[in-house]
């Protein structure tokens, strides 16, 4: 890959990244507007449902395609030699670089997308509590995205929309 075609596949995967934070940040407001209790998680209306739904997709989705399409991405633009290196030396590399805060709190953001979306609490109040966390963490997952940007408009200032 040239230089151009790098930043191109670059461009396109943080334009994909963009568009799940706009929806997961509408997700994330709306959550916020409706103030969900315990009791509300054992009787959730369609609306309710599909507001839960839209934020564990775009909370999935952005991390996913920050880790397999962005960091990537990132590192090809960068000029670094990524096809033998595994994720976690990707995550520290990145880190390494100022890209990403912790390679840690990144493997931490993904546990607790993996409990939220994969494990099923018997009590309202432990799917509370894990939903809250979740919520947490994709706030933090954002201001990693928003650190992401502002690298991107120095690093890559042709690129800045």
């Amino acid at each position: 890959m040239t230089a151009t075609q790098e930043q191109a596949a670059l461009r396109h995967a943080h334009q994909l990244c963009l568009g799940h934070r706009e929806a997961l940040q509408d997700a994330l407001a709306d959550l916020g507007q409706r103030g969900l209790a315990g009791e509300d998680l054992d009787r959730l209306n369609t609306q309710d449902r599909r507001l839960l739904d839209q934020f564990a997709y775009r909370y999935t989705r952005l991390q996913d395609d920050m880790g397999n399409r962005l960091f990537p991405a990132v590192l090809r633009a960068l000029g670094e030699e990524i096809a033998a290196m595994p994720v976690l030396d990707r995550l520290n590399r990145l880190e390494q670089l100022g890209w990403l805060p912790s390679a840690d709190a990144w493997a931490d953001l993904r546990r607790i997308r993996n409990e939220f979306t994969h494990d099923y609490p018997e009590s309202a109040g432990d799917r509370l509590s894990r939903l809250q966390l979740a919520i947490q963490a994709a706030s933090r997952l954002l201001e990693v995205l928003a650190g992401i940007d502002r690298n991107i408009a120095q690093r890559f200032p042709e690129m800045a929309a």
